[in-house]
């Protein structure tokens, strides 16, 4: 058996990496970039600092933390109307998704509907360069989007190599300024991805070894850098590890998680990462039994195992471990995060087939029935 494994063409690792634009742009032949943000990352300076080096870009700032097709449709229509020869995408994975579904609409039109999964985006966009600002999504390494219709409340995943970004600037001083609840939700993604990707049945050789290294970092540093957001070694060891994350379950594929959470985004606004985190645990617990040495080998590599443990222990430590990092982490209940329990139990059954239609929960080692995720859903509400 083969596989089929899709990367930027080029990565900038390491601190001060964003000082690099000029020279990545050139090599790649670009200079009149659109660069796709927020009003924060224009805030921070980020933005002034990129236009040092790109006199001739312009600047989207107005994607939102959760993109709807609605949000971005001001940045195709620059895109249309203007003469940009790529994208810079500058934030959160939001902030890149957003990017990634301008530069294909900007160039191809149509609705987002029409690119999401089933079908597969293999065509090119405007290149995109990617410079991510929390250590989370990986979106700089996945052929993934994801943007909500509003209209139905439901999130669009999208796939392909025309999302796939062709270079990406890893920098973790972008980080260093990260609050601690975004630290966590966007951490606790990344761990996550990388979970997700190694149990996933699409899981292979070369997804094993991202996931695996991504567990590595990931695992001993995300308590550090939630609870001092200027632990350099901890961002570093973050940002590396999202970013390996991203290419693991951009070559593999994410799993239950994953599907159940994007309808919560979708019809309660809860940040992905955090609704991530909400299902990690009670879903891990779910799964075990499909895969019980993969996710031994997590509880191994995340060190919250010895090796000596036999799968049934590593796995009770894994799922305890899953458990006290969100309760050290600070993460809520559906119910204390305030979403309302007579609309949520009413929406269970169309999240269930949201999750369903996204194809995510067929990658799950244990693939489950509608009526096992509705009782999934049921399980973490409180």
């Amino acid at each position: 058996m083969n596989n089929r494994i899709i990367l930027p063409r080029l990565m900038q690792v390491g601190a001060g990496a964003l000082s690099e634009i000029g020279n990545v742009m050139a090599s790649l032949g670009c200079r009149m970039p659109l660069i796709v943000t927020d009003k924060m990352m224009v805030q921070l300076g980020y933005v002034n600092r990129l236009q040092e080096y790109l006199p001739h870009s312009d600047v989207y700032h107005d994607t939102l933390p959760e993109p709807s097709e609605a949000s971005i449709l001001d940045g195709v229509e620059m895109v249309r109307n203007g003469n940009f020869d790529s994208i810079i995408a500058l934030g959160g994975g939001s902030s890149i998704d957003s990017a990634k579904a301008i530069a294909i609409l900007g160039k191809y039109g149509g609705s987002m509907r029409d690119y999401m999964v089933p079908r597969i985006v293999d065509e090119p966009g405007l290149p995109i360069i990617a410079i991510p600002t929390t250590a989370g999504t990986g979106s700089e390494a996945t052929r993934v989007t994801i943007i909500t219709d509003d209209t139905v409340d439901e999130k669009m995943l999208c796939m392909g190599m025309g999302f796939m970004p062709v270079a990406a600037l890893v920098d973790f001083e972008l980080t260093l300024s990260l609050p601690p609840r975004t630290t966590a939700d966007t951490g606790i993604d990344a761990l996550t991805h990388a979970m997700e990707a190694y149990v996933s049945q699409k899981a292979n050789l070369y997804s094993d070894s991202q996931a695996i290294q991504a567990m590595t970092l990931i695992a001993p540093n995300l308590r550090r850098a939630y609870h001092d957001g200027g632990d350099q070694e901890a961002r570093q060891a973050m940002m590396l590890g999202a970013t390996l994350a991203g290419v693991a379950f951009s070559n593999a594929s994410v799993a239950l998680v994953h599907g159940m959470s994007r309808p919560i985004g979708a019809f309660f606004h809860v940040p992905h990462g955090l609704s991530n985190a909400m299902l990690l645990p009670e879903v891990t617990l779910f799964s075990i039994a499909g895969a019980a040495s993969r996710y031994a080998q997590c509880a191994r590599t995340m060190q919250v195992a010895s090796q000596t443990d036999s799968d049934l222990i590593a796995n009770e430590k894994l799922v305890e471990e899953l458990r006290a990092l969100n309760d050290e982490l600070s993460v809520p209940t559906l119910a204390a995060f305030g979403v309302d329990k007579e609309h949520y139990f009413s929406v269970i059954d169309v999240m269930a087939d949201q999750a369903i239609a996204s194809g995510s929960p067929a990658n799950n080692p244990r693939v489950p029935a509608k009526q096992e995720i509705v009782e999934l859903y049921k399980s973490v509400w409180a």
